[in-house]
């Protein structure tokens, strides 16, 4: 009898932990966990040699032929530009296109040996303020860095995305994702008292709208 109840206690302290274990993530951090792990290798982190050093972003791989999605910013009067993969993989890139000044857009090229993986658009006529967002970017050198945060306000005027996901130099030309791990906008600037040194919670994004006819028209003269 002592040794049935021994082996009921146990198998029920086994099965116990076992459940314990397998419910290892909070619903929303397995968003957090599944919408990066899918998006992070179509991300890229780029360096562009200057004049005055180097300037530093964030990309997002749009065709799986090479073409990179970032910030006209990122690579303004760069010498020479490279792109690092999310594996490490090291590549050098031109830049194809750039938009007029008031649209901080640019597509850069890389010839990979591979296809590559490529971003998921989303639809930015249909975010709303308090919907939660996340941010990839290379924020200092740290590539592939997760925040998180929510649509604060949305600037119909400027058409710009404003949110509290911490953006900081060098997330410039990453995605801003919804929690379906579509992107929604592209980071582009912060805002606060000491220059844009440091975040304090006020981010910018363009709109993926803003991008989508853009990035097809240099998908057509690509073809030509």
């Amino acid at each position: 009898m002592k040794r049935k109840i021994l082996y009921l206690l146990v198998s029920f302290f086994l099965s116990f932990g076992l459940s314990v274990s397998a419910r290892s993530f909070e619903p929303d951090e397995e968003i957090n966990v599944t919408v990066y792990e899918k998006i992070n290798p179509a991300i890229v982190a780029i360096e562009g040699q200057t004049i005055d050093g180097i300037s530093a972003g964030t990309g997002c791989i749009v065709s799986s032929d090479g073409l990179i999605l970032t910030g006209s910013h990122v690579v303004e009067d760069c010498k020479s530009v490279e792109v690092t993969m999310y594996n490490g993989q090291v590549y050098k890139a031109e830049v194809v296109s750039k938009m007029g000044k008031n649209k901080d857009l640019a597509i850069i090229k890389i010839s990979p040996k591979t296809k590559l993986q490529t971003i998921k658009f989303g639809d930015s006529q249909n975010i709303k303020v308090g919907q939660k967002v996340l941010a990839i970017g290379n924020p200092f050198g740290f590539s592939g860095t997760l925040t998180q945060g929510i649509i604060s306000r949305i600037d119909y005027t400027k058409n710009k995305i404003q949110t509290d996901a911490a953006i900081n130099p060098g997330c410039s030309g990453g995605p801003l994702l919804n929690s379906s791990g579509e992107v929604i906008g592209i980071n582009q600037s912060i805002y606060n008292p000491d220059n844009n040194i440091s975040n304090i919670g006020i981010g910018f994004a363009i709109p993926i709208n803003d991008a989508k006819k853009f990035i097809e028209t240099v998908k057509i003269t690509q073809k030509k």
